[in-house]
């Protein structure tokens, strides 16, 4: 996936489907589907977050028609303050950086939306992210609803106004 085009950033929107549907595949074919799994990814559930008329955000780095990362922040939807975040890159895209940047993005999203933390699930034995999500600032504690994975929680410092 080394293009010369820009990558961009881009709230996940109707015509993009296919694009996400591409880029879940692509993850199933890695196994990456045992670590990221938000939602379900069939088009019907694809096309509903495509037309996302809520407070929950969903967003692609692009290049050209080929996406190279998603994240997502859910929960306001539900009345949660704390929404959960979540990050996918695509397996040729990795070890650029994208994943830090999407979850610099999605923290910014978080901070001005007002969130006073951010939360995030992840498996234990998924280690390469536990070191991104511990560099980042997240603490890291047991899930008590599943030994399998770890909870972790980022604050954000209060801006003075």
């Amino acid at each position: 996936m080394s293009e010369t085009t820009a990558i961009e950033c881009i709230a996940f929107r109707p015509g993009w489907e296919c694009g996400l549907a591409r880029f879940f595949a692509a993850l199933d074919e890695e196994g990456d589907d045992a670590f990221f799994h938000p939602h379900r990814w069939d088009k019907s559930t694809l096309r509903s977050l495509a037309r996302n008329a809520g407070t929950d955000l969903y967003y692609l780095f692009v290049q050209s028609r080929n996406v190279l990362a998603y994240g997502l922040l859910r929960g306001w939807d539900e009345g949660y303050v704390i929404p959960s975040l979540g990050i996918a890159v695509h397996p040729a895209a990795r070890s650029a950086g994208l994943g830090s940047l999407m979850m610099e993005y999605l923290e910014v999203m978080s901070r001005h939306r007002g969130a006073p933390a951010v939360r995030l699930r992840v498996h234990k034995v998924n280690v390469h992210a536990c070191r991104m999500y511990m560099r980042r600032g997240y603490r890291l504690t047991p899930d008590e609803g599943d030994e399998r994975l770890l909870v972790g929680l980022k604050t954000f410092d209060r801006v003075a106004t």
